[in-house]
């Protein structure tokens, strides 16, 4: 009797609906993830009455984190395609709203409640190299696109503030979504990314002496809502400047990963790089020879252009695993120029399974505690049985 009394309820409450389940849409619909904030609308409180009317036609009201929101049409076809998953919709009409204030504030609260500082939990890799021109950003590039095809959460922070790469490497070129203080990671092919290259014309230098170089890397750090990454790698300039030294201070938890040649004069000066590590307690995770040999792209035939052996002496110098040896072909090049990961282009190009592989087999490395400053924590006294 119960159960009959169960399903007629379940069949009023259907029939208020126009014959579609609403809890089961609010479900599929809170879920989506917001594509700028990546966290489920639900969650984030931007999902609003939705309602049903006529022959499976249902309305989802959503806020839109930004007036401009630069994956609106992204965003409205996940919620389309969510809602229209449940049994009895026909047609979803979304609707965007732009957030009060209010509503603003709560959410940047929000957010900001949810931000652990970086270093806090995730693994952090500095990649660096002694020169430029070692292939360093596009390794950066495509070993995180490598780690989040297997699921993990990854940002790349840009800290090449002169000569950053990011943007064209990701083919994205737009501002990042800002609310009240707190900047939005921009993201592509499941990377969170954040690099004075989004804010500056793609032709414009960036002019910036110590100081600035060391607030902006420090805005980066604890004013971008990264979330909760499982991985962030930090892309260095070359060499050990203001910037290198600064990224020590401020991530004192990173892991140096050292970009070389096979070339003698490359492996020099990436040495005085892991040097600077080891001075500085950084431990090193490990060495990656670049452009070990390049492969023609008619008969796959191999020719070491820059020599041998840089790599694995670099890495025997430093103590380190030679964590590969990526050959230099024809897709690798073309997918630098066309903005998309080679990992994504051609996954079965020679270069694209070495980085993949290189991704896979990355060593967990923590700085030591021998000569840090640790916080004291101070139990409160146990209370006394009355």
């Amino acid at each position: 009797m119960s159960e009959l009394a169960g399903e007629s309820w379940r069949q009023r409450l259907l029939a208020r609906g126009g014959g579609v389940d609403l809890d089961r849409v609010r479900a599929a619909v809170g879920a989506v993830v917001e594509p700028e904030v990546g966290r489920p609308l639900a969650e984030l409180g931007l999902l609003g009455d939705v309602s049903a009317g006529a022959g499976g036609r249902v309305r989802v009201p959503v806020g839109l984190v930004t007036r401009d929101h630069p994956s609106a049409d992204l965003l409205r076809s996940a919620v389309s395609a969510a809602a229209s998953s449940v049994d009895g919709v026909r047609r979803v009409e979304v609707e965007f709203n732009g957030l009060g204030e209010r509503a603003r504030v709560e959410l940047v609260e929000k957010l900001r409640g949810g931000t652990r500082p970086v270093g806090a939990t995730p693994r952090i890799y500095a990649v660096a190299s002694g020169k430029g021109g070692v292939g360093k950003s596009t390794i950066t590039a495509n070993l995180a696109v490598a780690l989040a095809t297997t699921g993990q959460r990854v940002g790349v922070l840009d800290a090449d503030v002169w000569g950053y790469s990011v943007p064209q490497l990701f083919g994205v070129r737009r501002a990042p979504v800002a609310l009240g203080g707190l900047m939005l990671p921009v993201r592509a092919h499941g990377v969170a990314l954040m690099s004075t290259g989004f804010f500056v014309a793609e032709d414009t230098p960036i002019v910036w002496r110590g100081p600035m170089l060391h607030k902006a890397l420090q805005q980066f750090l604890s004013d971008v809502y990264w979330g909760e990454l499982d991985v962030l790698l930090l892309d260095l300039p070359p060499g050990t400047g203001d910037i290198t030294l600064s990224l020590l201070e401020l991530v004192p938890d990173a892991a140096l990963l050292a970009v070389t040649t096979p070339q003698l004069a490359a492996r020099t000066v990436a040495s005085r790089v892991a040097r600077m590590a080891r001075e500085a307690d950084m431990p090193v995770a490990g060495v990656v020879e670049n452009m070990t040999a390049a492969v023609c792209a008619g008969c796959g035939d191999t020719t070491a252009l820059f020599g041998s052996g840089g790599g694995a002496t670099l890495a025997e110098q430093t103590g380190a695993p030679l964590l590969g040896q990526i050959p230099l072909d024809i897709e690798l090049r073309d997918a630098g120029d066309r903005g998309v990961p080679v990992v994504v282009t051609s996954p079965t190009a020679a270069s694209a399974v070495e980085l993949a592989r290189i991704a896979s087999s990355l060593p967990m490395a923590r700085r030591s505690l021998l000569r840090r400053s640790l916080p004291l924590f101070v139990s409160p006294p146990a209370s006394r049985p009355t």
